[in-house]
């Protein structure tokens, strides 16, 4: 109850501050009306904030996947290590992204298996392998 609770705070926060971004949007649109009357304001291109590059350095995958695995007192499957990864890193989960990480924490285990660090014991879940690190 008090994790729904906060949750709801939060959405009522940021659908404030939505607002807020809304109304200051109209009254810079106003104020550039004043400045340039017969400038287009849909002609301005939202600008998108790109990711810092330091989100995914190389070999942030494997160490976390690896570190997952070795505190894991069971064998876990690819989606099981990717929806961990999602919540440690504080993302939004969503079935889109749960799907690309999957996907990826796929391609790292497999690649890690190559190398000799995690194998596959002899259980499935459903569908899934399950992954362990080589002791």
């Amino acid at each position: 109850m008090k994790r729904r609770a906060a949750l709801a705070g939060d959405m009522k926060r940021a659908q404030e501050a939505l607002s807020q971004m809304a109304r200051d949007l109209e009254t810079l649109d106003a104020a550039i009306k004043l400045v340039a009357p017969d400038m287009e304001i849909e002609a301005i291109a939202p600008k998108f904030v790109k990711p810092p590059e330091d989100w995914s350095r190389r070999g942030e995958m494997s160490r976390q996947v690896l570190s997952i695995l070795r505190t894991s007192p069971k064998p876990l499957t690819a989606r099981e290590i990717a929806s961990r990864m999602i919540v440690d890193r504080g993302l939004a989960a969503t079935p889109k992204l749960l799907n690309l990480m999957t996907r990826r924490v796929s391609t790292c285990l497999r690649d890690r298996r190559e190398q000799g660090l995690v194998r596959n014991p002899d259980t499935r879940v459903g569908l899934w392998m399950e992954w362990e690190v080589v002791r």
